[in-house]
């Protein structure tokens, strides 16, 4: 399929062919998209949450009260789960919460989160995203006159240090680079915006691959 390319003023910088392997799947899966976004949280969350256990608690051991006679249940310390101050039973202790997933399958939910954009009309392909001035408010009128104001920005295979310092300001606007595409800022965004260079790189990495 061929889109139409824009630049940065608004104008036409002609058109560019986007691989159907990638850009134009129709039954878009949303179970892979779970998956896939679920791998990616997972792997980011620190798992440093931890309880004290009943070894960790620093009350005494002594036994509460007499063994037969009381009329009551039997304890032997304080430091047990039901009494007011002592440890916590099967709580959270620190650990990784991360789980495996396949390149292939990693792979297929970045086809199909591109897929969704073209579907929803929501992707933009721009010549390049350069600037002379790293001017935050001159970024910001441009890219509202594009109507962009929820946008995932894919530079190419290196920001523009002019560009990153403009956009790190405007919120709702992320920058990456193409190493930094992923399926959970692509479909957190509203719009995704590719540079030509961008497009070129993933159809020539993820189409050979599909075709493979």
């Amino acid at each position: 399929m061929k889109l139409d390319v824009i630049k940065l003023d608004g104008s036409k910088g002609g058109s560019i062919e986007l691989s159907d392997a990638v850009f134009g799947i129709e039954d878009i899966r949303g179970d892979i998209l779970q998956r896939v976004v679920t791998w990616q949280l997972a792997k980011r969350r620190a798992g440093t949450h931890k309880i004290q256990v009943r070894n960790e608690v620093s009350r005494t051991g002594k036994k509460m009260y007499k063994q037969k006679g009381t009329g009551g249940a039997r304890h032997g310390s304080r430091r047990a789960a039901q009494f007011v101050g002592g440890a916590k039973a099967h709580g959270p202790v620190v650990r990784s919460h991360a789980f495996d997933l396949t390149k292939k399958f990693r792979a297929l939910g970045l086809r199909h989160a591109l897929s969704s954009k073209v579907k929803s009309g929501s992707l933009v392909i721009v010549d390049s995203v350069t600037l002379t001035d790293p001017k935050t408010a001159g970024l910001r009128a441009t890219l509202s006159k594009m109507g962009l104001k929820n946008a995932l920005v894919i530079a190419g295979a290196e920001v523009d240090a002019n560009f990153k310092l403009a956009a790190r300001n405007i919120p709702n606007v992320d920058v990456l680079p193409n190493a930094g595409l992923n399926v959970y800022d692509v479909l957190r965004r509203h719009t995704l915006v590719l540079t030509k260079d961008a497009v070129e790189a993933i159809n020539a990495r993820y189409a050979e691959k599909e075709a493979a």
